[in-house]
């Protein structure tokens, strides 16, 4: 675990952790905004976990939590603002909150996280930056407190594990990584299933979405950048939007030659949600803490307000720089 200079934010080990959890009795658990399967199955594997011994909790989530997840995420309980810890799970920054960030963004008690652009927000930190997710921390803190671990909390874990891997195909996968899912897959899981919901099953609409993005592709500087645009026309055309949207940025990986994947999806009129997926030596989570945002070294995130052309040009910028400090003869002149 690696821990910045103290700021207000007390940084918490395992055990301080376990002793965290053990000692309140009621949980807000908050997963980050355009959920996905590290958050979600943190959340909800942290929500069984703590009902196991005794504790009241509930997740709640900023937006719509997509049907795809529904073989663990289901209803909880409410659990009153007024008593409650609040523990947000894979949030490095409370702007990720979304729509719950008003309300909770102050007050978050406990953060779990690993992402190493966490920004340090709440008043509690657990982060592992060198974990391939977060459910691997919470399998850890569960493991730890002597948590009885079901079939259902599994299922949870081994999908923030699966997703925030590529189903195991990135570089942040570790031996701990598959030791963890070799030991969950203990317990019925369904793997199989799991994998093919997460990565082998699209709608029709998310196809036709996909052939416009890759119609209006764009490579820039050498080859080694593609610039996919998801715009608002696009997604009014399909008719997919919010959360369908997660599995675009991943095209990038699988073109020859691409180390930079640039995808833009539009948000408003003038917002675009970056996500940057890169190859090393290009690090996405310092390129897009350029951008005001941040995420780890081979994938990361950041807002970027203005038109279409203006966000092209600040994203490809800050890509060109890192190419430029880490390519030597690459033709970045565009």
């Amino acid at each position: 675990m690696k821990k910045k200079k103290n700021d207000g934010c007390r940084d918490l080990s395992l055990r301080q952790t376990a002793g965290f959890l053990k000692k309140h009795d009621n949980y807000i658990i908050l997963s980050h905004a355009s959920p996905d399967g590290d958050t979600l199955g943190s959340a909800y594997a942290l929500y069984y976990g703590l009902n196991e011994i005794g504790k009241s909790a509930c997740v709640i989530c900023p937006d719509v939590i997509p049907e795809k997840y529904s073989y663990f995420a289901r209803k909880t309980d409410h659990v009153s603002r007024e008593n409650a810890t609040v523990i947000a799970v894979d949030v490095a920054d409370k702007k990720l909150l979304g729509a719950l960030e008003e309300d909770f963004g102050d007050i978050v008690d406990l953060n779990i996280d690993h992402h190493v652009s966490n920004v340090r927000f709440a008043k509690n930190l657990y982060l592992d930056s060198d974990a391939a997710a977060t459910a691997e921390c919470i399998y850890e803190l569960l493991s730890f407190m002597k948590v009885n671990i079901n079939d259902i909390t599994a299922k949870a874990l081994y999908t923030g594990i699966v997703t925030d891997t590529g189903c195991f195909k990135y570089s942040n996968v570790t031996a701990k990584t598959h030791i963890i899912a070799a030991q969950l897959h203990e317990f019925d899981i369904n793997a199989p299933e799991i994998n093919r919901i997460m990565f082998d099953t699209k709608s029709r609409k998310l196809l036709e979405l996909e052939r416009m993005v890759l119609d209006a592709s764009e490579f820039h500087f050498d080859g080694k950048c593609i610039l996919l645009p998801v715009t608002a026309e696009m997604q009014e055309k399909t008719g997919c939007s919010g959360t369908e949207l997660e599995g675009i940025a991943v095209i990038s990986r699988s073109i020859e030659g691409v180390a930079a994947g640039i995808t833009l999806k539009q948000t408003d009129t003038e917002e675009f949600k970056v996500s940057l997926r890169t190859y090393p030596p290009l690090d996405a989570s310092a390129i897009c803490k350029k951008l005001g945002g941040g995420g780890h070294k081979g994938a990361a995130g950041a807002t970027a307000h203005g038109t279409l052309g203006e966000v092209k040009q600040t994203v490809l910028k800050a890509v060109k720089e890192a190419m430029e400090e880490v390519y030597a003869g690459v033709n970045t002149a565009e």
